[in-house]
């Protein structure tokens, strides 16, 4: 009897500890502080379907980018008359201009509220500008802007994969389409350290390099065959339109969220 009891005891004790164990595997996904647990507690329903705090993270950080790109655009026009810095001003004051009727019309039908002025470290970067010396004004201009369209390229398309909420999916789409025009248009001023860039985007990370090994140098690697479709496959769509080193934004002008129905001129800078 007693090693019957013994027995029990024992069973009893390892079911009991592999259901410690099991059930944090079971309830894990449900917890707060995973990642579906902080997707559902910030989402609300709308009519164009879930709205994360990612989604509106992003609405925000379009109409912050407009707040302070805007006036550096304008800052800019005004010290350059012809060039590459002027072309540059010229599509963030139209890009920004647009950009932000769409992120406030989103806004407007999603109930996200956005600031009205930038933030401190933005204010900051536009008293930079004007701060700089004739001599060094490009530089500090062109790298300020260049480096902060970078960071927020990767974010856009972060948004552009995970929302389910078909208005944010396509402010996300025309903002990546924006910024990378305004990256390619930064670069051509000539005034880009891209050095400066790459060491800020590692800075802190502490993971070994990965990807192909480096090339050894006087060895040629071996030539990779083309990746073409096989058959008599018949096509009609083309590669996106435009020459190396333009980006096309063509597109139907955005609504005026303060004239419904209506569309405001874009200003010419």
């Amino acid at each position: 009897m007693r090693r019957i009891n013994g027995t029990a005891l024992v069973i009893v004790a390892l079911v009991g500890t592999l259901g410690a164990l099991a059930f944090p595997v079971w309830s894990y996904a449900d917890r707060a502080g995973t990642g579906q647990a902080n997707l559902a507690s910030g989402t609300v329903p709308t009519r164009w379907g879930p709205l994360t705090a990612n989604d509106r993270d992003l609405i925000v950080r379009v109409r912050l980018a407009g707040l302070w790109e805007l006036p550096a655009g304008q800052q800019a026009a005004q010290r350059f008359q012809d060039g590459p810095v002027r072309e540059a001003a010229d599509h963030l004051i139209v890009g920004h201009t647009d950009l932000d009727k769409r992120a406030r019309s989103v806004a407007r039908d999603l109930g996200v509220e956005l600031p009205n002025q930038p933030t401190e470290q933005q204010q900051g970067w536009l008293d930079q500008m004007s701060a700089a010396s004739d001599q060094d004004y490009v530089k500090v201009w062109a790298n300020l802007l260049r480096s902060a369209h970078g960071k927020i390229f990767p974010v856009i398309g972060t948004v552009r994969n995970q929302t389910r909420n078909t208005l944010v999916r396509q402010l996300a789409s025309d903002t990546n389409q924006t910024v990378l025009d305004h990256i390619t248009v930064l670069e051509k001023t000539g005034a880009i350290d891209f050095d400066a860039i790459a060491n800020d985007s590692v800075a802190g990370t502490t993971a070994s390099p990965s990807g192909p090994p480096p090339p050894v140098s006087g060895v040629a690697p071996p030539a990779a065959p083309p990746a073409e479709a096989t058959g008599d496959i018949q096509t009609t769509s083309r590669p996106s339109p435009g020459a190396p080193g333009t980006v096309n934004t063509k597109r139907p002008e955005a609504e005026d969220p303060d004239n419904p129905g209506g569309t405001s001129p874009t200003p010419t800078p």
